[in-house]
């Protein structure tokens, strides 16, 4: 017995009546996804997703514009093996990236 009370049979089953049923959704999924309809469906509810999230996007980017615009002009310095240059010239965006343990 474990913390949550099931028999290994039970958690044996349980574990083999998840792989079939994502087995399932994996065989419905290749057989739909390449219908017009599946398409357009898809299409619309990631366009109403992303109609009523604009205004959360915009907020994170604004929120965060500091730390992205560092870690392009990081990316920036990296692609031409110049990081040296970058802790010189950028020291405060340097030390930002260090504060979120980006580098």
């Amino acid at each position: 017995m474990n913390n949550y009370g099931f028999s290994e049979e039970q958690i044996h089953n349980i574990i083999e009546s998840y792989n079939k049923r994502r087995e399932y959704e994996k065989y419905r999924y290749n057989n739909i996804k390449d219908t017009d309809e599946f398409k357009m469906k898809n299409r619309a509810r990631a366009k109403a997703h992303y109609e009523t999230n604009k205004e959360k996007k915009l907020q994170k980017y604004q929120e965060n514009k500091e730390v992205l615009n560092a870690k392009s002009t990081y990316r920036y310095y990296k692609n031409l093996d110049k990081l040296d240059v970058f802790k010189e010239k950028k020291s405060e965006k340097y030390e930002l990236l260090k504060s979120i343990n980006f580098i």
